[in-house]
């Protein structure tokens, strides 16, 4: 069938508009992503802020931007800065396992439950 077709197009767009019924499987991917994504988002978010700051400390110490900011010697709150950022660098993948293995205790029932009986089936 051609994609220019009128009968695909109205095919494509009906199945836009048809209710889809959800599945057992559905439900289970569904958990998953429940599981794992606010572990994600949170250690994304949370790395890419610690690389922000660790970077601010290191632009502190390398560069003349502390003069500009009206430090006369930037090296030690640069490198106080940069050090800060690389301790929540490090702690980041802790605390995404944290998140995690929470969230899997919370729903771990429910996804085992549901995976048991799509394998039984």
């Amino acid at each position: 069938m051609n994609k220019n077709d009128p009968q695909f197009m109205a095919q494509k767009i009906r199945a836009q508009y048809m209710e889809k019924k959800s599945t057992e499987l559905d439900e289970l991917r569904e958990l998953d992503a429940k599981v794992k994504r606010p572990a994600n988002v949170f250690a994304y978010v949370f790395g890419s802020i610690s690389a922000i700051v660790m970077g601010a400390g290191m632009s502190l110490v390398m560069t003349d931007i502390g003069s500009a900011l009206g430090l006369g010697n930037a090296m030690i709150p640069g490198i106080v800065i940069g050090v800060v950022g690389m301790i929540m660098a490090l702690v980041n993948y802790p605390m995404y396992k944290g998140i995690l293995n929470s969230r899997k205790n919370k729903y771990g029932d429910k996804i085992l439950k549901l995976s048991e009986k799509l394998m039984d089936n």
